[in-house]
């Protein structure tokens, strides 16, 4: 087990309901380090990106097994 950094006081983000159940849980620091995202626009925006890229390629797996089922029927001579 390692052992947490020494945190700088900010009396802020201790007396936070996150940091006050991770002190309940036995969290080392006094609070938890990090916080909020600085530009949560850009975040939203490469989910969105990432969101429709991965419905293209669910997609294009189902269609492609469409495709390749009708070139094995139209080559097998079936029909």
């Amino acid at each position: 087990m390692t052992t947490a950094a020494p945190l700088p006081p900010d009396p802020e983000a201790y007396d936070s309901e996150r940091n006050e159940h991770a002190r309940r849980r036995g969290l080392a620091a006094p609070y938890i380090a990090g916080g909020r995202d600085p530009d949560p626009a850009a975040g939203r925006a490469e989910e969105r990106r990432l969101g429709r890229l991965l419905l293209l390629m669910i997609a294009a797996l189902v269609l492609s097994g469409f495709v390749l089922g009708i070139v094995a029927n139209l080559l097998s001579g079936a029909g």
